[in-house]
């Protein structure tokens, strides 16, 4: 399925021409944002849309979620040294939060859900994600409980949260379970044998975003072709009513399991660009989907470094990813890219 470039009907890739704040205007094929700002997500309200971010260890890095604006998805303003997060709950500890997602609620509310290492278990190996509220868009949230939406530190805990509302007003949350945390070692934990299974999960949650209605059902795991993991879900309906479901495969950094004699704890992260967004379809939120033959975005692909941690809008048509600027920034500081999506013939394109 993955292969090292995407192929000739992904060749008409049309990224926005951009503007990312404080810096100036960029080519079209250039990012949005140019300082580090991984894993946007992003939700339009009126005329404004709003793009979060995870929490950077290069730019504001006391700032917990990102936040940037853009009145027409091609000029983008990065709200620096902004937090759009207020303090963090007791289960999750300082230090670095990711995969943001927003989602408005019927009661006009907007909902955040978040990841964070926890506190619970596993001496800072292990993740999950919870919840935060505002009245208003921008923020700050401020946590809605003090207990993780999903925790399962016994499965190496959950990642990568992001709601998906259907056509009849199902309202569900995605997320990976963070099983690589548990590998045997290699790449991202998860590349010497036996390989675990990083599933993505879908969870039924009543309109307030956070009530479960039943067990979550798993819908896509890594295999083959996705090396260490499969993770970072976002979901759309297209037309013809398709369910899409985005997600990356691969590892963006070379990071070993302390609990291999391979390398130990200490070792540094390496940076690659093997990080992409690939995608498949199905007939129901809750599956079964089968993956696209090709990857939708790989290095390569209009001259992007690792391109992952993709997220869909409602709309199904915008999307936002984040990717390396340069070969040379791979390891590093990881761009927004903004982009224009369209589903025809069971295929999307750009």
């Amino acid at each position: 399925m993955l292969l090292s470039l995407a192929s000739a009907a992904f060749a008409g890739l049309l990224i926005t021409s951009t503007t990312a704040l404080p810096l100036a205007k960029r080519d079209s094929t250039g990012p949005v944002i140019t300082t580090d700002f991984p894993d946007p997500s992003i939700i339009k309200v009126g005329d404004t849309w709003y793009a979060f971010g995870t929490q950077s260890v290069y730019d504001y890095t006391n700032v917990k979620i990102q936040l940037a604006t853009s009145t027409d998805f091609v000029n983008w303003s990065l709200q620096a040294g902004y937090d759009a997060l207020g303090n963090l709950p007791s289960w999750a500890e300082a230090g670095q939060v990711w995969a943001p997602d927003v989602f408005k609620r019927a009661d006009g509310s907007f909902i955040m859900y978040f990841s964070a290492t926890t506190t619970t278990a596993g001496n800072g190996a292990y993740h999950c994600f919870g919840t935060a509220t505002s009245n208003n868009i921008a923020g700050p949230y401020y946590s809605n409980t003090d207990t993780p939406f999903a925790c399962p530190t016994d499965q190496g805990g959950a990642i990568d949260a992001s709601a998906f509302q259907d056509v009849d007003g199902s309202l569900y949350v995605l997320y990976k379970i963070d099983a690589n945390s548990m590998g045997h070692g290699g790449v991202c934990g998860n590349t010497v044998d036996p390989i675990v299974s990083t599933p993505i999960m879908i969870q039924k949650v009543e309109a307030d975003g956070t009530t479960k209605i039943g067990d979550p059902t798993e819908i896509l795991s890594n295999g083959q072709y996705d090396g260490p993991l499969v993770e970072a879900p976002s979901m759309a309906r297209s037309g013809d009513g398709t369910y899409i479901l985005y997600f990356s495969s691969n590892c963006y950094r070379y990071a070993y399991s302390p609990f291999t004699s391979q390398s130990g704890p200490t070792d540094t992260p390496r940076g690659t660009d093997s990080y992409d967004t690939s995608y498949a379809t199905g007939h129901s939120p809750t599956g079964p989907f089968t993956k696209a033959q090709y990857p939708l975005l790989v290095t390569g692909t209009n001259g992007v470094y690792g391109p992952g941690g993709a997220d869909i809008d409602v709309d199904s048509s915008h999307m936002a990813f984040h990717a390396y600027v340069t070969k040379g920034d791979v390891g590093g500081r990881r761009a927004m890219y903004t982009a224009r999506v369209r589903f025809i013939g069971g295929m999307v394109s750009f």
